[in-house]
């Protein structure tokens, strides 16, 4: 039997509520753009897609970074999650919340690329997570950004009321 290519999903929208972004990510779209999106950008955000990674507007970004950063209380289902993964892939899942590249993260690791690209993968795969998007708000969720450094350590909390 004869497979079908799994569908990817761009939403090119004018609308940048917070509702329509977030609804449309969980729902499983791997790229969110504004209409006011340049044609060229549009076009290779269209190959982007289509070669399985997945991207945002930057305003998109901030909107989906500050809404994460402000989540009060991690998901502790997420955490339990956590422990499915590796000492490097915690670093590499930080790594990918805080938005940087493969090659960002091969640089700050001093690893090579491709195995940045194999962490990646084994993250999504260990986690049930379909794209970067999707570990980003698990990392965010799960409140990786609170509790990990780098290191994969715990970060100290401030003193303090």
């Amino acid at each position: 039997m004869d497979t079908v290519p799994e569908a990817k999903v761009l939403i090119l929208t004018t609308f940048e509520q917070d509702d329509y972004v977030f609804g449309a990510l969980r729902a499983g779209a791997s790229g969110f753009l504004l209409k006011r999106t340049r044609p060229e950008d549009l076009i290779a955000a269209v190959h982007t897609i289509a070669e399985g990674d997945c991207l945002l507007s930057p305003s998109v970004t901030r909107r989906v970074i500050d809404r994460m950063a402000q989540q009060p209380v991690p998901d502790l289902t997420g955490q339990a999650r956590l422990a499915d993964l590796t000492q490097r892939e915690r670093e590499v899942l930080s790594l990918i919340a805080r938005g940087l590249s493969n090659r960002e993260i091969a640089a700050a690791l001093f690893i090579e690329e491709s195995t940045i690209r194999t962490h990646v993968k084994r993250v999504l795969l260990k986690l049930g997570l379909r794209d970067r998007i999707q570990a980003v708000i698990f990392a965010y969720e799960a409140g990786i950004n609170q509790t990990l450094t780098t290191s994969g350590e715990p970060r100290p909390r401030a003193a303090g009321p």
